[in-house]
Formats: C-alpha cells, sequence, structure tokens
C-alpha cells in the first residue's frame, strides 16, 4: 500500500458509531497493530489512555480485545493526557502507545493516535503496514499466547513528577496567580497538581468532565471563560488545553489571547538568550509572518513545515532543531520532551516568567502579529482536492496573492481530519484580509455546491 486509507495527519478521526469509529473497527484495529508488532518486534506491549469522552470506554475495552487476540500485552492507564501516553509507552518500556482521542473535537467524535516506543508519533511507513494488515482476516493466536492486561493505578502521578521535573527555574512558582481551564479534557487531574506543586496558586476551571462537556465552551479552542476569569479574579495569566493535553493557548492579564506562535517565540529567545537554543526554529505555514520577522530580528533562524506537529517533528529531526510549534498551541520542546505537552509548553513559559521577572505581556511585546484570518468551509460534494485545484478557485487565489504583493500570504489546505478546506489569508490591514478571505471562501463553497 502506498496511500493511507484510514491514518490522516493525525491519526484516525471520525463520530462514533460512523465509518471507522465503530467497536469492530477497533477490535481489527488492535489485532493489526498488534500483527504488526508480533512480527516486527516480537512478543509486545502496549500502552492504552485516552481522553474523558463517553466513548472512549467502547473503544479502549476492543482495542485491548484485538491486542489480546493478537499476543500482545497491554498496560491501562485511564483517562491520561496524549503527551503522558507517549512518556509512559517510553519510561514502560513499551512497544506502542495508544490514544483515544479526537482533540479538540466536541464529544461526538473520536480518534486514535499511536506512538512508537521512543515516544513519537509512528512514521507514515509503520502506518501504511498496519493499513496493510487491516486488510487481512482477523485471527487468533494459540490460548497460551493470548496477551495480558492490567491497570497502572499510578500513571497520574508517574506524569505529574515527570512534568514537575522539565521546570528548569531556581525559582518556584511562590506568589503566582494563574487560571487553569481544562477543557473538561484528559488534563483535569494533573495540570493543576503540577502547578500547585510548584507553588502557584491556582484556580481551575472546566475539571469536571462527564462524558460530553470535553472542549465545550471552554478550553485551548475556546478561551471566553479563561479570559473572563483571569481579568475578574486579577490574576497573573492564565493557561488553557485541550481535550487530550497536547495544546496550550495562554492569556495575559488583561485577558490578551497568546497563542502557540507566540509562545514558540517565548521559549526559543529565552533558550537563545542561555546559550541552550541549537538549530532553527520551525513553524507551518499557518504561522503568523510577525512572529517569523520578531525571531529573526533576535538572529534565530525560522523555517515552515506543512500543518500538522507531526511534520513539525519531522522537520527538527531534519535540521537538528529544539523548538517548534503551531499557531494552535501545539509546541514541542524536544530538550524536554518527545511530542508536543500542553503542560510542559506551559512550564517552560512560565520559568522564563519566573527567571526574567518579566510579565507574560512584557515577553511578547517585540512581537507585531499580521492580522490573519481562517475560514474553515466545510465541503458539500466532491474531494478536497479536485475543489482546491478547480479553475474558480485557482483564480481567486491568484487574484488576492496579485493584490498583496509581498505584504501577505494566501494559504488554501484541506484538513486531515474533517471534510473542511482551510482558507487562510494574512495581510497588513485586518479589513482586507477580511475581504480577501471570504472571497476566496466563496469560490469554495460555490465549487463545492456544484
Amino acid at each position: 500500500m502506498t496511500e493511507r486509507r484510514y491514518f490522516g495527519t493525525d491519526g484516525i478521526r471520525g463520530r462514533v458509531g460512523e465509518g471507522a469509529m465503530t467497536p469492530e473497527f477497533m477490535l481489527k484495529l488492535g489485532w493489526a497493530v498488534g500483527e504488526h508488532l508480533r512480527h516486527t518486534t516480537g512478543r509486545s506491549k502496549v500502552v492504552i489512555g485516552k481522553d474523558t469522552r463517553l466513548s472512549g470506554y467502547l473503544f479502549e475495552s476492543a482495542l485491548e480485545a484485538g491486542f489480546a487476540a493478537a499476543g500482545i500485552d497491554v498496560l491501562l492507564v485511564g483517562p491520561m493526557p496524549t503527551p503522558a501516553i507517549a512518556y509512559l509507552t517510553s519510561t514502560f518500556r513499551a512497544q506502542v502507545g495508544v490514544v483515544v482521542s479526537a482533540s479538540h473535537n466536541p464529544h461526538y467524535d473520536n480518534g486514535i493516535k499511536l506512538f512508537g516506543a521512543e515516544g513519537r508519533k509512528l512514521p507514515d511507513t509503520d502506518e501504511l503496514e498496519i493499513e496493510a494488515a487491516l486488510e487481512s482476516a482477523m485471527h487468533c493466536v494459540a490460548p497460551e499466547a493470548v496477551g495480558r492486561a492490567r491497570r497502572i493505578e499510578d500513571a497520574g502521578g508517574r506524569y505529574v513528577e515527570f512534568c514537575k521535573s522539565t521546570f528548569r527555574s531556581p525559582a518556584a512558582l511562590h506568589g503566582l496567580r494563574v487560571a487553569v481551564d481544562c477543557g473538561n479534557g484528559a488534563t483535569y487531574h494533573v495540570a493543576g497538581d503540577v502547578l500547585r506543586e510548584l507553588g502557584a496558586s491556582v484556580t481551575e476551571l472546566a475539571v469536571k468532565p462527564d462524558g460530553f462537556n470535553i472542549n465545550q465552551g471552554c478550553g485551548a479552542t475556546d478561551l471566553a471563560l479563561l479570559q473572563r476569569t483571569v481579568t475578574e479574579q486579577q490574576l497573573d495569566l492564565g493557561i488553557a488545553f485541550d481535550g487530550d493535553g497536547d495544546r496550550c493557548m495562554m492569556v495575559t492579564r488583561s485577558g490578551q489571547v497568546v497563542d502557540g506562535d507566540q509562545l514558540v517565540y517565548v521559549i526559543a529567545t529565552s533558550r537563545k538568550q542561555r546559550k541552550k537554543l541549537r538549530g532553527p526554529v520551525v513553524g507551518t505555514l499557518m504561522s503568523n509572518l510577525g512572529v517569523e520577522q520578531a525571531l529573526m530580528e533576535q538572529g534565530i533562524e525560522f523555517i515552515r513545515a506543512k500543518v500538522g506537529d507531526r511534520y513539525v517533528m519531522e522537520q527538527l529531526l531534519t535540521h537538528d532543531g529544539l523548538i517548534g510549534g503551531e499557531s494552535s498551541g501545539h509546541v514541542i520542546c524536544l530538550d524536554r520532551t518527545s511530542t508536543g505537552d500542553g503542560i510542559v509548553t506551559a512550564l517552560q513559559v512560565l520559568a522564563v516568567i519566573m527567571n526574567s521577572g518579566q510579565s507574560l505581556e512584557e515577553l511578547i511585546a517585540p512581537i507585531h502579529l499580521y492580522p490573519q484570518l481562517l475560514v474553515n468551509v466545510r465541503l458539500e460534494s466532491g474531494d478536497a482536492n479536485s475543489v482546491l485545484t478547480a479553475a474558480a478557485v485557482q483564480q481567486a487565489k491568484q487574484t488576492v496573492e496579485a493584490e498583496l504583493k509581498d505584504a501577505g500570504r494566501v494559504l488554501l489546505r484541506p484538513s486531515g481530519t474533517e471534510p473542511v478546506i482551510r482558507v487562510m489569508v494574512e495581510g497588513e490591514d485586518g479589513a482586507s484580509v477580511k475581504h480577501h478571505a471570504e472571497h476566496i471562501a466563496q469560490a469554495v463553497r460555490d465549487v463545492s455546491a456544484g
């Protein structure tokens, strides 16, 4: 196989009960991953974690049965952030980590992410081999070879201690007043403990998941609750995570949003000042031009990867870099951990604040963001590639690019997780950016409608 049927840019994702999001598919997927492991590494073990969606129980059990049928031992850790599974996979010497999560999506979606033994997402070649195994008939190993399963009761404590170990500052967080919005997701029982144990005064938000309220009016994708709490209670700053805890967004004491691009700038410039930065900083095609310019003014090379934290990681490894990320809040600090981690990201920024004595507002002040607008157009018909290459869409894009010249950017790309085309326009004037983005988006809508 050369093309992936099920895996997108961030694992497999969809609406529960439809497509790949069924118990039958999850049973087969567990078996297929197990078969891949058995033929490449011999008898193996995997770690399975999940976020707080109700459907996590369903898929966790189906995956467990599939792995057992392939002769693979299973360690169950329950609700844990995605980066915690990456860490636990490595620390337990497991061959694969499995996360049952649809990240920032609503509760009615779910998905699967896979990590290798080193705590990094599986490469495309492994995903293709797993998809090939999915096409085979499922069978069970001999009764004496069936995999065992056990639950790890102290997984949360292990991860809390790991996160704390990444906070490298002689000054603890004493005196810092923060609000933490866990999005009713997988960080709900660990993020507050990490910050409190490091000395901060913590106001917790959205830490009562009920299986349905994940990412609902809270978390890294909806910052209104966090902004209101920080400003009304006059706190120093706010931190928000998405449903599976690999994204981090922050707000200043005045309620200003600080996105992943800006967090990358804060972390990278601090590392540079302390002579701890190596290689270029990696962003994506969506990264704001203002952040690129601010980094360059500090003498820091900046390169762009395709959208998706797996592609940021690829570029970091290729260019021997340490720091990279996306505006959505995925930030990778390879000098601290093996994958994007929302809590670790927050701790790196807090360490800069404590070491420098500067506020978050002061740290991001050198960045002059360009107005940027992202319009998500849901497809009514046709596949994304045919819509993107349609003459009308290309003509609209070229018209806008001609008007922007060198003072802006246009990016059209399909979502890796939804039937959506993302239209991004960036320029010097907010009103013209809005006009240009809507012009292209309407061309996409017209072509999709047929």
